[in-house]
């Protein structure tokens, strides 16, 4: 039997469950790039903010090309399980954050509504470096197909072309404006998203541009987490401990931080009291990441390869 809203109950005795109702909660959150990653860190963290009393705080996660998470998650109710697993301890969390996801070139239209919505407040992102449609010297690259086609105002297949209909939209109906918070690894992910959304708009809708300047703001943040990928045997492993099938099972090592830059637009989760670092500067954060964690990393695979 299949983990979803109806058999959420049967789940063994040592998956922790939410502290609230996922389905009384509305939604305030549309997240880019909803895979293992963002499941195992941002929706988490959202997740237990709620557990803490906050609400309202789900998330609607957009996929921009593949519907994999989408028929992970969908059938499920936006339920999966998120396993913290050591070599000294097991644990297990139902995570009832997500409330659906939207396969964008399948339903366009939808995420723009949901980008649009008086309910949402932060539009966030894991979409990796290259979904930021970047050129070597950090513009907008303009010859990219889809960001071309974006530009030209042909149905949305980017970020910024995402964002630019769901803001107007915003505009014309009075709504306020968002937040923008990139959680990729890019160096001054806040400031690289907000130039680069600027320029997209200044070459589209210049008082739209004026409006986003004004009323939106894009956080830096530092995030760290490792999630390995998952494969048949680990959602085998899942299914004997839980007691159901989860097709979106995550399996996640038991150390997490996020850092996030105190630069918002309006309400927010109170990720800061289930663990989320908020501070007023990001950068000594990201280097020291960057100079401990990934360096040691980057040593350890050229040990390895000239080891063979």
């Amino acid at each position: 039997m299949r983990l979803g809203r109806e058999t959420a109950a049967q789940l063994a005795a040592s998956v922790e469950r939410p502290g609230y109702d996922p389905a009384a909660q509305k939604c305030g959150i549309v997240h880019f790039g909803i895979g293992a990653f963002h499941r195992a860190h941002q929706a988490a963290y959202t997740d237990a903010a709620m557990a803490a009393g906050d609400r309202d705080w789900r998330i609607i996660g957009v996929s921009l090309r593949s519907g994999d998470v989408a028929a992970q998650l969908n059938p499920q109710d936006g339920l999966y399980t998120l396993v913290e697993r050591s070599s000294d301890a097991v644990t297990m969390r139902l995570i009832g954050s997500v409330a659906r996801v939207i396969v964008a070139p399948e339903a366009p239209n939808d995420v723009i509504a949901a980008i649009a919505s008086r309910d949402t407040h932060i539009v966030s992102f894991t979409v990796t470096e290259k979904g930021y449609v970047r050129r070597a010297d950090g513009s907008l690259d303009t010859d990219n197909s889809a960001l071309a086609s974006d530009l030209s105002g042909a149905v949305p297949r980017t970020i910024y072309g995402f964002l630019a209909a769901g803001l107007a939209r915003r505009r014309a109906a009075g709504l306020p404006g968002l937040t923008l918070l990139s959680c990729d690894n890019l160096a001054d992910n806040g400031r690289q998203l907000r130039l680069l959304m600027r320029a997209y708009l200044e070459a589209t809708d210049p008082t739209l541009a004026d409006w986003f300047n004004a009323h939106c703001r894009c956080p830096a943040t530092m995030i760290d987490r490792i999630v390995p990928a998952m494969t048949m045997e680990d959602r085998a492993w899942v299914a004997g401990e839980i007691g159901l099938e989860d097709e979106g099972a995550i399996i996640t090592e038991p150390f997490t931080q996020w850092v996030i830059e105190d630069d918002f637009a309006g309400p927010r989760p109170r990720w800061e009291a289930v663990g989320a670092q908020l501070v007023d500067d990001v950068r000594p954060y990201e280097a020291a990441k960057l100079r401990m964690l990934n360096g040691a990393h980057s040593a350890l695979a050229y040990l390895g390869l000239d080891a063979g």
